[in-house]
């Protein structure tokens, strides 16, 4: 009888034991697992658009497939040349089908001030090509989207493209 009481209490003990630790693990936030995700081909940029001026950072959204989401591009007041990204100033968040192939700064209407120009590779096998325009609004202190081209033939000049759309008429 000793035996079969001292087991029955074990066993009672190791349930209770058991049942306490579930709850505790369901009752506090548990960290996601973290997983090894390789970001390193993000596309990810950063230019002057003048010297000792403003930055801009491109980059592709944050563990997004290289073939489709989307790109921020940040501003930020780039007043001091070693930190030139301590001053935020102003981002847009935009979707892309396909992947960032290159930015370029280039005067597409008729102010001093370049705009900045996201150029976008679809991944399908047209490898058609998108672009979106940017430039600092009067403030010089926010981003506005100034244009913006898609279904471009792959071997399309989307800068000239974007160009069309800021010609005046005659």
């Amino acid at each position: 009888m000793k035996y079969l009481i001292l087991a029955s209490s074990l066993l009672l003990a190791s349930c209770s034991a058991w049942s306490t630790a579930d709850r505790n693990d369901t009752a506090t936030a548990q960290p996601a697992e973290s997983s090894s995700y390789d970001d390193s081909s993000r596309f990810l940029q950063q230019l002057s658009l003048k010297p000792g001026e403003q930055v801009v950072l491109i980059a592709e959204g944050d563990r997004e497939p290289r073939s489709a989401g989307s790109y921020s591009i940040r501003l930020y007041a780039g007043y001091e040349p070693r930190f030139p990204t301590d001053d935020f100033l102003d981002g847009l968040i935009r979707p892309r089908d396909g992947s960032i192939e290159k930015v370029v700064l280039e005067t597409a209407d008729d102010s001093d001030m370049p705009s900045v120009v996201v150029i976008i590779r679809n991944a399908g096998s047209g490898g058609y090509l998108s672009a979106d325009a940017f430039k600092l609004d009067q403030t010089g202190r926010r981003l506005q989207l100034s244009g913006s081209v898609e279904g471009l033939a792959n071997d399309a000049d989307p800068v000239a493209e974007l160009k069309k759309q800021h010609k005046k008429p005659e």
